[in-house]
């Protein structure tokens, strides 16, 4: 019963402890955050990308 119990609570242990996830969590907060910096630089600086290629387009045609 005792050696029972040891397992159970070594099992229970290890799933409280188990990182097999973290790396893929943070890989996603990465992809998150450089979303957010593109979506803040296209608003911020929006038109000014919008000029230059219009001005590229312009010089070709």
């Amino acid at each position: 019963m005792k050696s029972q119990m040891l397992s159970l609570y070594w099992k229970l242990r290890s799933l409280t402890s188990r990182q097999e996830g973290q790396g893929m969590v943070e890989y996603a907060l990465i992809l998150v955050l450089v979303s957010i910096v593109v979506i803040v630089i296209l608003l911020t600086m929006g038109n000014q990308i919008k000029n230059v290629f219009s001005n590229v387009v312009a010089a070709l045609g």
